[in-house]
């Protein structure tokens, strides 16, 4: 730490940041567009500037920009003295900018408001003719006003640079600079939608929002988290007369940092699809047309089903699951997942409870030098993860860089001077995947294969671990190259998941974390799990294996199915006779789907924005998300239906009576938590036209509604977060309308929050015994071809699927086969392919994958994965017309590196 002056002021800053980084954290206000927490300097805008001392005798200084200065101990400088250049810079910015504040998207959370206001800019002398730029079609997520850009680079530093997106870029120079892709067609990265958050004006905006556009101000807000994947991310959405209408990301420094992924950001629509339920239902038989029953009707015919079983859900809160179990007892409950599934979720909390092993945070990932992945299209199940990928690989350039003694926030420094070096990145897939192009070396083998080469690279490291024999001498010396990669890291990470359906894998991921672990300095290891509350629904299953297998097998007539849709977890045949023996059956969920169908009762639940709970992501951390707005009476929450406790005493409950839970009580401060008497407001301070929102209906404004189950108000009357942020909703502060008001709220800018929490992981790894799993060889399936699944980060899961900007990005079912096997079946580009079990799909040429396997796509609409033996018979289908829902288009399988060498669609 050292000591600078700053217009007078005494600082004591850290002196590998840069200046404008400490200037904000010692909460002093300085303009600012280029720079970013999470990208580094770049120093391209000028707003920033300072000026700087020599000397004590020094009274004239020269100007700095503060995100290009290292601060030196004894150093002066002075943020005053600058003003004068910093409106000047913004004038010369402003030039060819719109007079659309009005109606700018951007209007009230605008960074480039705030700057020039901050700036003292306030009038515009120049009246000559803009220039202005054609905007381009940028596919469903993103829309795009061009005539906005201040050229501050952020959305290419951002789309390119961090997220690895390489079809988005800046086009000509200087003042004719056009920022977008070489012709119009959707933004190909995943992480597209950040550019809405990451661009300080109104270039990039939320197109599925705009649709039905509000004033940010005038949006009720929660805190919430993502549920999509497993991964957890911390969400703000956001509500406006009983409609969601965006979400954005919410910033947790050990979870997501500043950045989701566009499922988490667009897939939300569902919440008000047309295929809501949103009143119960019931009838005597499925024979009968359903009546409509009211909220207690339904409640009272739901606890009068005696002796039923409960069916869970990896989807449902943790108080919800448990509330199911309550009500059926232990003994009646069942996980609604598969043997095979819940069997890998208890391993996974085996492993992060007995091997000494460092369980990966999202800044773990980040700061790793040396990755492996074992069998897991992380861009695909769990997207936010692969960013941080991303970002592991350019560790080898900032190592090179502090060698150089160059400051880590020196971006454009240490890209130029890292070039092509990168830390080692080795993925070991079926197929190829959304990360090969950052990938050191990519080994296409089955699951089988590839565990076996975990094993091995675990006993190279440590002789202790158990061998493997058979491999093959390409696969011997790539586990040595792995091997002494990972020994040769500070911080290796391993890894995989339940996306191969392969226990293997993760035991040999296991292994390799293991033997590179040596007393208190512990390896990194993630393992990916497919849903929000998957760790969950084990940790609530530990004393018990029942499954969905052991459900279908029962003797009871009743059951209770709670948020879920079996004919997506269990083969179609077993479902429906398991239904068909039902002689009453009741389905609590959100959305129509076939399991519904079939029931004698559906009550209409509500989703993650009309309820609140509990989720355990994929590191055990479980973190409370808040009903950002009250749906209508006939709409109640998982919890409400099934217990008459209010939330707070269930998830109690939770914390006593599930092993190793106990801290999720935790979570939040406490049902009475008050500020000055005050509770926490959804709505912010600025929220506008509360009175007249109903006057349609009463000139009279209406009392608040009351949350029963939380500690906000459904109000704009409360302690504001500038006050008290224990319950971080939206960030705000004094001239600080946009997301990158955030920094007032952190311990120092870009790091963690001051108050509000950031989840607590529920397994705190205190193993130090080197224990090895020894290698299982499955039982081969018989068929022509080996099955294995492919996911898709549009269109895969089951709630996000139904929202109309991800179905534009989504397609319908395929398969997808090698060159040699297309000609070996006969096959033409217009044909389709029988596939046993299921019917005819359209299929994909893959030139990655291995002759004699079938890549199937999974929880895409006309093909049922689990339907399918692990291998299958496949002929030409005969008479066969494509699905309108068929789109390959939408199907992007690598990035153009990749392509290059024969992946087509």
């Amino acid at each position: 730490m050292v000591k600078i002056t700053v217009d007078g002021k005494v600082l004591e800053v850290d002196e590998n940041n840069n200046l404008l980084e400490e200037v904000l954290s010692h909460g002093e206000d300085l303009p600012y567009f280029c720079w970013h927490p999470s990208m580094g300097s770049v120093g391209s805008c000028r707003q920033c500037a300072v000026i700087e001392y020599a000397d004590d005798e020094d009274t004239r200084g020269r100007l700095n920009m503060a995100c290009m200065t290292s601060p030196r101990d004894g150093a002066r400088y002075s943020i005053e003295k600058a003003a004068q250049f910093r409106a000047q810079a913004i004038e010369s910015i402003m030039i060819n900018h719109p007079h659309d504040c009005p109606v700018c998207e951007e209007g009230g959370e605008c960074h480039l408001q705030d700057m020039t206001v901050m700036s003292g800019h306030n009038y515009r002398r120049y009246d000559g003719k803009k220039k202005t730029h054609t905007n381009q079609y940028l596919g469903p997520f993103i829309g795009h006003e061009m005539n906005r850009c201040i050229t501050c680079y952020r959305c290419v530093r951002y789309y390119k640079d961090y997220a690895g997106g390489t079809d988005f870029g800046p086009q000509a120079s200087h003042d004719n600079t056009y920022f977008g892709r070489w012709q119009e067609g959707p933004l190909e990265s995943e992480f597209s939608g950040n550019l809405a958050e990451v661009c300080p004006t109104g270039v990039f905006t939320d197109k599925p929002f705009s649709k039905h556009y509000v004033r940010k101000w005038d949006l009720q807000t929660a805190p919430s988290i993502c549920a999509s994947c497993s991964v957890g991310c911390n969400t703000n959405p956001g509500e406006r007369y009983g409609t969601l209408r965006r979400v954005v990301n919410r910033f947790n420094d050990e979870v997501n940092g500043y950045f989701i992924c566009d499922r988490g950001r667009f897939g939300t629509g569902y919440v008000n699809s047309d295929e809501r339920i949103i009143v119960s239902m019931t009838r005597d038989s499925r024979d009968d047309n359903p009546v409509l029953a009211s909220p207690e009707e339904a409640r009272t015919s739901l606890h009068s089903m005696m002796g039923a079983i409960g069916i869970g859900s990896p989807r449902a809160s943790l108080e919800a699951n448990f509330a199911l179990r309550e009500l059926v007892g232990p003994d009646n409950f069942y996980a609604g997942v598969s043997s095979a599934e819940l069997g890998m979720y208890k391993q996974i909390l085996d492993i992060y409870r007995t091997k000494p092993v460092k369980v990966a945070r999202i800044k773990d990932i980040e700061a790793s030098d040396a990755v492996v992945i074992l069998g897991e299209d992380v861009t695909n199940t769990a997207a936010r993860l692969a960013l941080a990928m991303r970002q592991s690989v350019k560790n080898e350039g900032r190592k090179m860089a502090r060698d150089m003694k160059f400051p880590d926030w020196h971006d454009a420094a240490i890209r130029q001077l890292a070039m092509d070096c990168k830390s080692p990145l080795f993925i070991l897939s079926p197929y190829a995947t959304r990360l090969d192009d950052v990938a050191a070396q990519v080994h296409i083998a089955s699951a089988e294969e590839s565990a076996k080469i975990g094993y091995a690279i675990a006993t190279a490291i440590d002789g202790n671990a158990p061998g493997v024999t058979g491999l093959s001498k390409e696969s011997q010396a790539l586990v040595k190259t792995i091997a002494e990669a990972l020994k040769g890291a500070e911080q290796p990470l391993i890894v995989s998941g339940t996306g191969s359906m392969s226990p293997a894998l993760i035991n040999a991921a296991a292994n390799i974390a293991t033997a590179l672990s040596d007393g208190e300095k512990k390896a990194n290891l993630a393992l990916v799990v497919p849903e929000a509350n998957s760790l969950g629904l084990a940790m609530l299953m530990e004393e018990s294996d029942r499954a969905l297998e052991q459900a279908f097998a029962c003797e009871e007539t009743h059951a209770i199915v709670l948020e879920n849709d079996l004919y997506r977890r269990a083969p179609s045949a077993d479902v429906d006779a398991f239904i068909n023996k039902m002689e009453g059956l009741a389905v609590l969920d959100s959305m129509k789907h076939k399991t519904g169908e079939a029931a004698n009762l559906v009550l209409a639940s509500g989703t993650f924005a009309e309820t609140s709970g509990t989720f355990v992501n994929y590191e055990t951390r479980a973190q409370h998300f808040y009903s950002v707005f009250k749906p209508v009476d006939s709409i109640q929450s998982s919890v409400k239906w099934l217990s008459d406790k209010p939330l707070a005493e269930v998830t109690a409950d939770c914390a006593k009576e599930i092993e190793g839970c106990a801290a999720i009580v935790g979570l939040t401060p406490g049902a009475d938590f008050t500020v000055a008497g005050m509770r926490v407001p959804r709505q912010q301070h600025r929220y506008s036209g509360r009175t007249a929102m109903r006057a349609d209906v009463d000139v009279h404004e209406p009392k608040q509604e009351q949350d029963e189950d939380g500690i906000m108000s459904y109000s704009m009357e409360g302690v504001p977060a500038t006050r008290d942020s224990t319950v971080f909703n939206t960030a705000w502060s004094g001239g600080w309308n946009s997301n990158q008001s955030v920094f007032k709220f952190q311990s120092h800018t870009g790091g963690p929050l001051k108050q509000a929490g950031h989840g607590i992981c529920l397994i705190e790894n205190i193993a130090s015994e080197k224990t090895y799993n020894e290698f299982e060889k499955a039982e081969s399936a018989k068929g022509d071809y080996q099955v294995f699944p492919l996911y898709h980060l549009f269109g895969s899961d089951e709630l996000t699927a139904k929202t109309p900007a991800i179905q534009e990005k989504a397609t319908s079912g395929y398969i997808a086969l090698n060159e040699a096997d297309v000609a070996k079946l006969g096959l033409q580009a217009s044909d389709g392919v029988a596939v046993e079990n299921n019917g005819s799909v359209p299929y994909i040429v893959r030139s990655s994958i291995q002759p004699g396997t079938v890549g199937v796509s999974v929880g895409l609409e006309g093909l049922n994965f689990r339907n399918l033996p692990g291998a299958v018979s496949l002929q030409k289908a005969e008479g066969w017309t494509s699905p309108g829902s068929w789109n390959a288009a939408n199907i992007i399988i690598s990035d153009k590196s990749v392509a290059a060498e024969g992946e087509t669609a």
